[in-house]
């Protein structure tokens, strides 16, 4: 009998016609009020407002112009304060800006390789290729930098190569790259002013140079 009546009451809901009173109970009103806008366009088109949010973000990022994309390496010494601390002058200060030191640990430092570098016409005309033995000395001098600190117990003294080893080369440095040079102490014999070090340099994260220095300070 209830499954009878349910159903009785569902055809009268369905048959009903807007022209005959509505004496059903309030709950089929309701139902016969909302049964119109099925039947309505629908004016909402959620599916293309979130796709529009979606692609809006993305053509931001994607328009966004390439010189501002990404971030100047930090300034940890400018070439004022290296000239301060080396003794090399051009053509042979190697080092441009320091973007990262730790006193007594390590440095990082940028060497930006130019056409206008005085190497570049000898070596070689035809294909402008950094020297190996330069991205060896400029490695030397961000240990320089590192050894002749107050932290390490360095004075600002000259400092010399003492020795190094395994050294390889692992891809040709050219005008326009960014040598990226870490070079990290090891082992420091004050009584001597011997330091061990350990360096690799790096161009767009690839290692292109790496090794093991000993220098060693003195005034003469």
């Amino acid at each position: 009998m209830a499954a009878t009546a349910a159903s009785n009451s569902f055809s009268s809901l369905t048959l009903h016609s807007p022209n005959q009173p509505r004496n059903l109970p309030q709950q089929h009103s309701l139902s016969l009020s909302r049964s119109p806008s099925l039947f309505l366009p629908s004016t909402r088109r959620p599916c293309s407002v979130v796709s529009c949010s979606l692609n809006g973000s993305n053509d931001s990022d994607q328009f966004t112009p390439i010189e501002k994309r990404y971030p100047a390496f930090p300034t940890a010494m400018d070439v004022n304060q290296i000239r301060e601390i080396l003794p090399h002058r051009f053509p042979f200060l190697l080092v441009d800006r320091v973007i990262e030191y730790n006193p007594g640990v390590s440095a990082v430092a940028i060497k930006n390789v130019t056409i206008n570098d005085n190497f570049f016409p000898g070596h070689f005309p035809e294909r402008p290729i950094m020297p190996g033995v330069l991205m060896i000395e400029a490695m030397a001098q961000v240990g320089g930098i590192v050894m002749l600190q107050p932290e390490v117990g360095g004075s600002r003294e000259n400092f010399f190569f003492a020795g190094i080893d395994k050294v390889r080369f692992r891809k040709p440095v050219i005008a326009g790259d960014t040598l990226v040079m870490r070079m990290t102490l090891v082992k420091l014999q004050k009584r001597f002013g011997i330091a061990k070090m350990e360096g690799k340099a790096y161009v767009g994260g690839e290692v292109v140079c790496e090794g093991e220095f000993l220098m060693a300070t003195g005034s003469e």
